[in-house]
């Protein structure tokens, strides 16, 4: 039996997997969005320098594009926590943008020239009133050796994994205060 079915608005749909989640909302998946990518979310940093330092030498991720725009006053820092075999074939040259590109969950860290002379100035969490952006997640193979990674690296907490009601879970924050949410898939069921 196909999953392939047409919709009311005569468009090809895909039903969703009998084994995902479905709630209130989900609708088919349109055959126009096959291929689509969810590529990479955006944080505004104040300071490219710490920032990088963070998410690199912290958090283990690889910076794999830079794009510059001086005119407009801001660069843009693309990265991705890659597999050890990723790294060994990484491409070189125009080749890596494009492999930037088309991968999943790259972080853009998105710098405005001046922020990081400036000692009073801050970019708006999403956790403070009013409420928006919260946290971006990363999944870890243990979170008690992440946590005393943390701890070693000086990184500062927000929740601890043995803290308040939800267990298992523990939020840092990178150098801009953003939350980032700390978890161990096989303890999230």
């Amino acid at each position: 039996m196909s999953n392939v079915s047409t919709d009311n608005k005569n468009d090809t749909v895909i039903a969703q997997p009998i084994s995902s989640v479905h709630t209130d909302g989900v609708q088919p998946i349109a055959t126009q969005t096959t291929g689509f990518t969810f590529n990479h979310t955006m944080l505004r940093v104040k300071d490219p320098v710490k920032s990088l330092a963070f998410y690199t030498g912290v958090l283990g991720m690889t910076l794999l594009a830079v794009k510059k725009f001086p005119d407009m006053g801001f660069d843009l820092y693309f990265l991705a926590q890659l597999t050890e075999s990723e790294r060994e074939n990484l491409p070189t040259g125009d080749d890596l943008e494009i492999f930037a590109f088309r991968q999943r969950g790259i972080l853009e860290l998105t710098h405005n020239y001046g922020t990081e002379t400036k000692a009073d100035f801050s970019y708006h969490d999403g956790n403070q009133k009013p409420q928006g952006f919260g946290h971006i997640c990363f999944s870890v193979p243990n979170l008690e050796e992440a946590v005393a990674w943390f701890d070693k690296n000086d990184v500062e907490f927000k929740k601890r994994p043995e803290e308040g009601s939800m267990k298992h879970i523990a939020f840092i924050k990178d150098a801009d205060g953003y939350w980032i949410e700390i978890v161990q898939a096989n303890l999230m069921s």
